[in-house]
């Protein structure tokens, strides 16, 4: 495999809203990431991914965009856009867009001007359907978000196709004029020097409608080629899709470098095996052996072909401290176990923005203080099916995208320091214990974790690089690797589990004199043949002679 500069390096999501505000409004912005720069350069990342900045209703905070080539107000202006893109650089870090080809807003010109005639040049950007009858809908199919997912337009007397909010029109890949005109926008994007993209949903833009083909449709991979050989091909971008349900085999087709479509993919198989019969609204505890499992085979399916993106967790999804640690009693051990496990994997690992401080999920006292479009949408499908308001409630406190979206926990004065305004969603109560500020002035917290493990994946070219050895496949609980390649052999450990946790190494570690690299109890300087893990203990060490 020939590498490339994004195979060792580290991504740190911003969801702007929630990152920093710099003017008093209580909306995270541009600006406000600028004044950030120098403290993701001490991190050590070398990619800031932004969630959507574009101009947008915000009725899906910002995954709704109206204007691809602008800037919503609240985060700023294009040159705002424009400074970040420079001062990142000069920081060495590069800016990847979070760009949403699948769906519109209902705001989007294109939109407009498609509902205003069936005749309108734009009508087929979009996809409209007759109903069968007095207004029957075409189908049955649903919208990710709850509900048909066919809407009524009155003045044509047609139903417009959307899989998300009835205000997010699917775009229609079918018509050469949308591909052309988002390859272009792309290519806007790109001389203005962003470093990549993260393709949202991009599994969907090959459905086949009136099939009931929605994801991983028969002309995805050449919409992807296409798009590729129009905008990618002759750049270094990293370009990551996210890709809910997407098989081992599918992600090789995405990554695989001689098929020249997308750098990596998001696989969310960690994550929907959380989830009973694939509802997240009915969560279900963590199966440590399958999620060893998962993770073991996408590391041996990509070792050769393709690549792994790596993360715990995103704007869409729970905190990682609390879904695969314990944000209680082991919120600093079991957030270093995470971070220790997943960072000497083969793969290039994404942080999301508070992961590194181990902020975690967030119980406000009322659904009202709730602000996610899915989390509200479902709470009323759900109990007008007859779900009790405490289960429903329960499973918001561990599902809700709302959990990753609480503004980022600066300091320990008032607001966490994100706004000297009025928050737009409320601060998670525990911002006076876990904070920047704290992480900072404490050598053995989170944050120091994670400087040290960006720090070995540039320097250790057997964690880009290494094979990959699933080890102690039996055990319940513990989950052991080995990354090894000519120079060196790297052996990683981590109990999943707030119990103590025994066990027998291979009789090929036994004796083993180690070099210490990462520990979150005590350093770690021989093997014998058995060890006793304490909860959430995790460590790595380089193997040496015997």
């Amino acid at each position: 495999m020939t590498y490339q500069w994004w195979h060792n390096a580290v991504v740190y999501q911003i969801y702007p809203r929630s990152f920093y505000d710099s003017n008093g409004d209580g909306i995270g912005d541009i600006p406000g990431i600028i004044l950030k720069l120098d403290y993701l350069a001490d991190l050590g990342i070398n990619v800031i991914w932004l969630s959507p900045i574009y101009k947008s209703p915000m009725v899906d905070n910002g995954y709704d965009i109206a204007d691809y080539q602008d800037i919503a107000a609240e985060f700023g202006t294009m040159q705002d856009m424009e400074q970040l893109i420079r001062e990142a650089r000069d920081r060495n870090i590069r800016i990847m867009m979070d760009l949403v080809v699948n769906h519109t807003s209902d705001q989007h010109p294109w939109f407009i001007q498609a509902q205003s005639s069936p005749n309108n040049a734009y009508r087929d950007y979009y996809i409209w359907r007759d109903p069968p009858r007095d207004r029957a809908l075409p189908d049955q199919q649903q919208s990710i978000f709850g509900g048909s997912a066919w809407q009524w337009h009155e003045a044509s007397k047609q139903y417009y196709y959307h899989l998300f909010s009835k205000h997010q029109p699917d775009l229609n890949w079918e018509n050469p004029a949308v591909q052309q005109a988002i390859f272009a926008m792309i290519n806007w994007w790109i001389e203005k020097g962003i470093g990549g993209f993260r393709l949202d949903v991009i599994d969907l833009i090959g459905k086949q409608v009136d099939k009931g083909i929605t994801a991983n449709g028969p002309n995805l991979h050449p919409l992807l080629q296409k798009m590729h050989r129009a905008t990618f091909a002759a750049t270094d971008l990293l370009t990551v899709g996210e890709t809910w349900g997407v098989t081992a085999d599918q992600a090789k087709c995405y990554s695989a470098p001689a098929r020249k479509e997308l750098s990596m993919v998001f696989q969310f198989e960690h994550i929907t095996q959380t989830w009973e019969n694939g509802d997240k609204w009915q969560p279900v505890a963590l199966d440590i052996r399958r999620l060893k499992e998962t993770l073991s085979k996408w590391q041996i399916a990509l070792q050769n072909e393709g690549w792994n993106a790596l993360f715990w967790s995103n704007h869409d999804l729970p905190r990682a401290v609390s879904k695969f640690g314990d944000d209680k009693c082991y919120r600093v051990a079991s957030a270093k176990m995470l971070a220790t496990t997943l960072h000497f994997l083969k793969g290039t690992p994404f942080i999301y923005q508070g992961e590194e401080i181990a902020m975690s999920n967030v119980q406000f006292d009322t659904l009202e203080h709730y602000k996610d479009i899915e989390t509200l949408n479902f709470y009323q499908v759900k109990t007008a099916a007859g779900m009790a308001h405490d289960e429903m409630m329960q499973a918001i406190y561990k599902n809700s995208r709302d959990n990753a979206r609480t503004p980022m926990q600066w300091n320990a004065r008032k607001n966490a320091g994100f706004s000297c305004g009025v928050p737009w969603i409320g601060i998670n109560s525990n911002y006076l214990q876990v904070n920047v500020d704290q992480a900072l002035a404490d050598k053995n917290s989170v944050l120091q974790h994670y400087k040290k493990l960006i720090a070995y994946r540039k320097s250790l070219a057997v964690i880009t690089e290494g094979d990959f050895t699933p080890l102690l496949e039996e055990h319940d609980k513990v989950f052991a690797y080995l990354r090894k390649n000519e120079e060196m052999q790297i052996l990683v450990l981590s109990n999943f589990s707030g119990e103590s946790q025994s066990l027998v190494f291979p009789r090929e570690l036994h004796n083993r004199r180690v070099e210490d690299l990462l520990h979150n109890y005590d350093k770690v300087d021989f093997l014998t043949g058995e060890i006793t893990l304490k909860p959430y203990e995790s460590f790595a060490v380089k193997l040496r002679g015997k």
